[in-house]
């Protein structure tokens, strides 16, 4: 995969944002999306909740993020997120075997983020505990247990007036995780 061709088309979008002006500041994180806003302090922490579900119904959880804009770097977001994920009748690949496996993980990532008028940017990076069970049970199977995994991403979110557009990637460095591996995409229009 060429690099410059990826990175090209996101640097010409960030320069047109960038340079259109009348461009309002978004209020939410860089990274807050379609989530439930659980609560909001007066001191800007902004804390939100959000189903975790994948396209094939194999995994579901939920995600919790707090979420942070400094009052002096009012472009800038923080934050923290804290993931549940369980999947069921997973195929991995281990020891040269394949095998059906019901993993759960509990994971957390420190977000950074920036707002462009409209458009923000953000990425994340944690780490992620894993235990796995192997459903049919054999004695060779048994000690597959679990690990950590090393949790990275990042994301893009466009608001334009009430239509909220959402781009997400997602990857875990284990093998037998390689099925939480997603790229997200979601509109949102509010009615």
């Amino acid at each position: 995969m060429n690099i410059q061709a990826v990175w090209r088309p996101l640097v010409a979008a960030i320069a047109v944002v960038v340079a259109v002006p009348g461009l309002a500041a978004a209020e939410r994180p860089a990274f807050s999306g379609q989530a439930t806003d659980l609560a909001r302090l007066d001191n800007g922490l902004s804390l939100q909740g959000d189903d975790v579900d994948s396209p094939d119904g194999v995994t579901s959880g939920f995600r919790l993020t707090a979420g942070f804009s400094p009052p002096g770097l009012p472009r800038l977001d923080f934050g923290a997120e804290v993931s549940y994920r369980e999947s069921d009748d997973v195929p991995v690949s281990a020891d040269g075997q394949q095998r059906i496996l019901d993993t759960t993980s509990l994971g957390g990532s420190l977000m950074a983020g920036v707002r462009l008028g409209r458009l923000g940017l953000y990425a994340k990076s944690g780490l992620a505990g894993w235990q796995g069970e192997a459903v049919s049970g054999g004695v060779d199977e048994a000690g597959l247990g679990g690990g950590m995994a090393r949790v990275n991403g990042f994301g893009a979110r466009l608001r334009m007036n009430r239509v909220i557009s959402q781009l997400e990637y997602e990857s875990f460095d284990d093998p037998m995780l390689s099925h939480l591996n997603l790229i997200t995409a979601s509109v949102h229009l509010p009615f």
